[in-house]
């Protein structure tokens, strides 16, 4: 086996491992639900083979920041008080929505390369609360109208469904033929319902309804939506308006400049005095009366 060989070899073997490996932790996620305001266990199981006295971390990753919450046999931070460790498992006394999550579970042994990761997904189940919803109550035709639904306190995160006049607006138009003639865009996880362009046949009444599996869904109260074209009409008017404005100006300072009202500009440029200008004696002059004087 030359050179070449034995790399590929070893590369491949590192690959296969590392796969492996991944595939290993991928397969000890375990998903772990609870209400809120209680006691959980979150599991981390490891063999004798780790020793008397393995190394022990937990660490809390939630909206991509990850932390360190129990090092060296203590609970870290905010976590003291809250979390207790016991050979096989980490303790919550009580657990919040916040405390949603994924949990990763670090055993190290005594021997060298001993390792262990688990994995842990918390969900910590809470019913939706009434959702805020934006719903316009007059748009524009050919304009893009968005829709809004939201709910701050559902945990797993909630669905959201829209309905127009009692009926659930399906996810394509074309679904349903009352809709075939609206066209628009409808995200049930971002819980928004958006009009690209909207038409006077979208008018009607609209509300949603926030579910994630834990309790009754909830509802924001119904809104009309009035779509109106253009009022043309009332843009001529207003511009007819300002327009007859202008010229009531400028009739008014024309009768008044006319019946004397307005001072006459032109006129008191006229008969503004004129400076009393002199031209300065010539040198000669001066010469000639200094000369007279020493002859006197």
């Amino acid at each position: 086996m030359d050179r070449n060989q034995v790399w590929v070899f070893f590369v491949s073997t590192y690959v296969c491992s590392f796969l492996l490996f991944e595939s290993a932790l991928s397969q000890n996620i375990q998903t772990v639900t609870s209400k809120e305001n209680v006691g959980v266990d979150l599991p981390c199981p490891y063999s004798a083979n780790f020793g008397n006295s393995p190394r022990i971390e937990w660490k809390f990753k939630s909206n991509n920041n990850e932390q360190l919450i129990f090092y060296n046999g203590q609970p870290t931070g905010a976590y003291v008080g809250r979390i207790s460790w016991f050979p096989g498992y980490l303790r919550f006394n009580s657990v919040t929505r916040q405390d949603t999550g994924l949990y990763s579970c670090e055993v190290v042994g005594d021997s060298p390369g001993q390792y262990q990761e688990d994995q842990v997904n918390l969900i910590v189940e809470v019913p939706p609360s009434t959702p805020v919803c934006y719903i316009p109550t007059s748009v524009t035709t050919g304009s893009t109208v968005t829709l809004t639904c939201f709910d701050k306190d559902g945990s797993p995160p909630c669905t959201y469904n829209w309905y127009r006049n009692n009926v659930l607006v399906p996810v394509s138009p074309s679904q349903i033929p009352a809709f075939q003639n609206t066209s628009y865009i409808l995200d049930s996880k971002a819980g928004t319902l958006i009009f690209n362009p909207v038409s006077k046949a979208d008018t009607a009444d609209y509300y949603c309804q926030a579910s994630n599996g834990i309790g009754p869904p909830t509802q924001c109260g119904a809104a009309r939506m009035e779509v109106r074209d253009v009022n043309v009409g009332g843009i001529v008017a207003a511009v007819i308006i300002i327009l007859l404005t202008i010229a009531l100006i400028g009739l008014a300072v024309w009768y008044a400049h006319r019946k004397g009202y307005l001072p006459d500009m032109k006129a008191k440029s006229q008969s503004k005095p004129k400076g009393d200008y002199r031209q300065p004696p010539a040198a000669d002059d001066l010469d000639f009366k200094q000369k007279s004087s020493f002859v006197v």
